[in-house]
């Protein structure tokens, strides 16, 4: 069929009623003609009967028709330009491919034709989608001049239509956005720079989070709705759920997740308004909460991983339950990337860095991340460099202000574990992890009262055998979390004990703490922790901790009792608490037992005993390292001796002490040879009168 009837007919046709079928043929013939139409007045005239078509436009497919719509115009683009390729190499008298219009003039052709009779976002798919053709994949069809005009309309229509909330409304912002994904790696900086911020960043944060986008994560509770009771959790991949998560998944926004991200980011920068960014930080945090609330009370939230194949059907396994992590692990990574931005702002603004505004944005950003700890703490998807900046940039600005520390511990505060076998849901223990781990960064900044109400009391809950769920029977095979959980009970309460500060409390959970460090050791805690764990304490007993004058005798109570367990421990090797950390020890140390672990932390402490007892405790770890009756075992702990008195950990005094007792003193008879102390001369007790030969006698040895 000619053009021009082909023309006459697409145009009646767009003034039908919607259908399905219908609007691909229409939608095929459109760009069809937008390729072969060789009158420029025609293809102005095309453009402005389609953007009010209404057989498109009476009932969009959402944000899909506005994608088609793009891809239209840049499918077109794309082949005017090949044409256009082809005729300027073609011999002459062969026909032209084509219309045989160039591309300029194609360009300014159909451009015109997003005139005042369509709304403005319906301008930003047009031009969006002759920028694309045209330019994209460095094609660079247009000349710098013509190109940059295009950029400047694209932003000028983004703009105007952003501003009109009106006649924009949700689909309008919503499609604007889309497009600006598009169009914004193909801009100049310069250009870039005149997108109005103040209306941008709401546009997207409505988007990311509407019907479009995450949908307020409403899917959650359809799952809810679809799960079937039973002691095997069945989720069939047939239900409406299951459906609705693939058709979120398929739509155009959220596949294109990543490039909102970044383009939220450019708005958080360059909105004037500090009050815009603040609303989008609190919208996050009630996205999350709502997120949070909402997959609390489905029951796939008292799944554990550990026991996930044995609790979920085989056909959940296989199709919807890694579709709902991935879904969420999206989330998640797009909610963090946009709180970067806004982070780095509150340290860059003066309206947002003061002291009022400063602590509330950290411990909100905390909150946000909390709400998110289910999916963080889940196989360590939280481990990726943007939610560490997020993280721990938050903790620097929090930790300057006591009192929002204190009140932030005290809102997430979890419940103290009850006494039984009552294994929390694995939300409850992601949301302790994540307190814990935050409160062993809060130390310095806390009152003493504070830290032992907020820190030691949940954190010792975690470490007692007699209070906690984690050596449960019930707790078996162990949770997911279990080992990170006694981890961080350990650093919180190893955090409070390293702050001169809290002095009065460490004297009396000292005792304890080690008491439950030899206790857990070595079947909830690696040899390297144990080591870890034990040379910290003796670095707060001893100067200048405030708690080596007050106690100065506990440093050497805590070696005895560390030593007399090392003559009775086990020779058998250790294997490591979990396969990754087995398989990093088997690299770089060879395994060790129970009783060289003890003898290593006993070695691994002497850097910091007082100088006037650490010549006597030398001779001891000496003694006690041959105990060792293994002699590769005996070897790994010889060498760690020597390394300690060579390797300059100890200071210039304590290094003195330690050349004497290797040189003078038999210390190097003893680390080498196993000589027993006093070998080939008699104990003495100090200040005994000798006989004259004795005396001789010992007087010539000396020399």
């Amino acid at each position: 069929m000619p053009a021009d009837r082909l023309l006459a007919t697409v145009l009646r046709a767009y003034q039908d009623t919607p259908n399905p079928t219908e609007t691909d043929k229409i939608l095929a013939t459109t760009t069809a003609l937008l390729t072969n139409l060789n009158n420029p007045l025609n293809l102005s005239l095309l453009t402005s009967h389609f953007l009010t078509a209404r057989s498109i436009w009476l009932a969009p497919d959402g944000l899909r028709t506005c994608l088609r719509v793009m891809s239209i115009y840049n499918t077109a683009a794309i082949h005017v330009r090949k044409n256009e390729l082809q005729n300027v190499n073609a011999p002459r008298g062969v026909p032209l491919v084509g219309s045989g219009v160039n591309s300029e003039d194609w360009a300014r052709a159909v451009a015109k034709g997003a005139d005042e009779k369509s709304s403005r976002w319906q301008h930003v798919l047009v031009l969006t989608g002759i920028l694309m053709g045209m330019e994209g994949d460095d094609r660079r069809s247009l000349s710098w001049s013509l190109r940059s005009t295009l950029e400047q309309a694209v932003v000028t229509a983004a703009n105007l239509a952003l501003e009109d909330h009106i006649r924009t409304g949700p689909l309008g912002r919503g499609a604007v956005v889309l497009a600006l994904t598009y169009a914004f790696p193909l801009m100049s900086q310069s250009v870039k720079q005149h997108l109005h911020g103040n209306v941008l960043l709401p546009a997207i944060v409505e988007a990311m989070l509407g019907d479009e986008g995450f949908q307020h994560g409403d899917f959650i509770s359809s799952i809810t709705r679809d799960i079937a009771p039973g002691r095997i959790i069945s989720w069939r991949p047939d239900s409406p759920s299951v459906a609705r998560i693939s058709n979120l998944e398929s739509r155009p926004l959220a596949q294109n997740m990543g490039p909102v991200a970044r383009l939220a980011a450019f708005a958080v920068q360059h909105a004037a308004d500090p009050n815009i960014v603040l609303q989008a930080h609190e919208e996050l945090l009630g996205f999350t909460a709502g997120l949070l609330d909402k997959w609390t009370h489905c029951p796939l939230s008292i799944v554990d991983l550990s026991v996930e194949s044995a609790a979920l059907s085989p056909d959940a396994l296989k199709g919807p339950h890694p579709m709902l992590w991935q879904l969420l692990k999206k989330i998640m990574f797009t909610v963090v990337a946009i709180l970067q931005p806004i982070v780095g702002r509150s340290l860059l603004d003066p309206f947002m860095r003061n002291d009022v505004l400063a602590p509330t944005m950290a411990a909100k950003t905390l909150h946000t991340l909390r709400n998110l700890s289910f999916i963080s703490t889940r196989q360590g998807a939280g481990a990726f460099q943007v939610y560490e900046f997020t993280y721990l940039t938050s903790l620097d600005i929090i930790t300057r202000y006591p009192d929002a520390c204190v009140s932030y511990l005290q809102d997430t505060q979890p419940p103290s574990p009850q006494n039984g076998n009552a294994v929390p849901s694995p939300s409850i223990q992601a949301l302790t992890l994540f307190y814990l781990n935050i409160a062993e960064h809060l130390p310095l900044s806390l009152p003493t009262p504070a830290a032992e109400t907020l820190i030691i009391t949940p954190a010792t809950a975690y470490l007692s055998p007699t209070t906690s769920w984690l050596s449960s029977p019930a707790n078996n095979p162990p949770s997911s979390l279990t080992l990170q959980l006694f981890e961080s009970a350990h650093a919180c309460v190893l955090s409070v004990l390293s702050c001169p500060q809290h002095s009065p409390l460490a004297a009396q959970l000292i005792p304890f703490y080690i008491d439950v460090l030899l206790s857990s050791f070595p079947s909830r805690i690696s040899p390297r922790q144990f080591r870890l764990a034990f040379r910290t304490v003796m670095q707060i007993t001893s100067p200048p901790y405030p708690i080596s004058a007050t106690h100065p005798e506990l440093s050497e109570t805590l070696l005895e009792m560390l030593r007399f367990r090392a003559l009775d421990a086990s020779t058998d090797p250790l294997l490591d608490l979990n396969e990754k950390s087995a398989a990093t020890s088997k690299e770089e140390t060879p395994a060790v037992s129970e009783q060289t672990a003890l003898v290593l932390a006993l070695i691994d402490a002497l850097p910091y005993l007082p100088p006037h007892v650490l010549e006597e405790w030398l001779t001891r770890a000496a003694e006690t390292m041959h105990a060792i009756a293994d002699p590769p075992l005996r070897e790994v702990a010889r060498r760690r001796f020597w390394d300690v008195l060579v390797s300059g950990e100890m200071d210039v005094e304590r290094g003195a002490v330690g050349v004497a007792w290797w040189g003078t003193h038999g210390g190097r008879e003893m680390v080498l040879f196993g000589q027993p102390r006093g070998h080939g001369a008699e104990f003495l007790m100090s200040g005994a009168l000798l006989t004259q030969q004795e005396d001789q006698g010992r007087t010539s040895s000396r020399l």
